[in-house]
């Protein structure tokens, strides 16, 4: 049986989602959690994989196991197991064929920034002064991400993807009080795509480059000519979306 786990984490002290060699993740802290528990060997599959240091409010893996589990006792022993950096929120059985990854039909982004030194958010947003950006700007150029599909020039390089498509059905930048957030969803996203896209557009917003040249940078589809990525503390993956139909309880 097949069984998603809905979860969020602080990224701070791991070196990404995925299990990496010599490197603490995510995945590697749950799948020991999970077979100690379980009192097997438990493999898991996210529905991505963020870098080290971004944050996750919402998270979705899968696993299998050939036996029918009491989801309300295993949330609660997970929670009492896992680091207080993960959270557990939802364990549902779902369809053999729902995958984590590949059933995802949408997912979405924030990125987000503070506006004055705030030493309670400096783990949790970029700090940077209002007086440099132009919010406005900024938008305006965002927008003008759900005119194309093709985003090589935000893909990392030397990545093993057979396509850099993706659409995008939302992009803008929002300002609460001293709070800035960039909320950005898409089918799918490239590697290291988002913070490219949000260092890009801070060089608009800091008038280092003009709307016209961000334009450019689409479509010349060369990683060189976009901005430096953003850091990672300031992104989260918040939303990942899924048919109804493959969750059975």
């Amino acid at each position: 049986m097949r069984y998603f786990v809905e979860l969020s984490y602080h990224g701070k002290n791991y070196h990404g989602w995925q299990i990496q060699p010599n490197e603490i993740s995510v995945q590697e802290i749950i799948e020991k959690a999970l077979s100690l528990l379980l009192k097997q060997e438990i493999s898991i599959v996210g529905c991505g994989r963020t870098d080290s240091g971004v944050h996750a409010s919402q998270f979705f893996f899968h696993f299998d196991i050939d036996a029918t589990i009491d989801k309300r006792k295993l949330k609660f022993k997970l929670n009492s197991f896992l680091p207080k950096d993960i959270a557990i929120f939802r364990i549902t059985r779902v369809q053999e064929d729902a995958h984590a990854r590949f059933s995802a039909v949408s997912r979405s982004y924030q990125y987000r920034i503070s506006l004055v030194k705030n030493v309670f958010e400096n783990d949790l947003s970029l700090q940077l002064s209002e007086n440099h950006l132009d919010i406005d700007k900024m938008n305006r150029a965002a927008l003008l991400l759900m005119d194309y599909i093709d985003f090589k020039s935000f893909s990392k390089n030397k990545t093993d993807v057979k396509t850099f498509d993706c659409t995008i059905s939302e992009a803008f930048w929002e300002r609460e009080g001293e709070n800035l957030t960039f909320h950005i969803s898409a089918n799918r996203f490239l590697r290291n795509m988002v913070r490219a896209i949000v260092g890009t557009l801070l060089e608009v917003g800091k008038n280092r480059m003009s709307i016209h040249e961000f334009k450019s940078v689409i479509e010349l589809r060369d990683r060189t000519r976009a901005g430096a990525s953003a850091k990672a503390k300031g992104l989260y993956l918040t939303k990942v979306s899924y048919p109804n139909e493959i969750f059975i309880e």
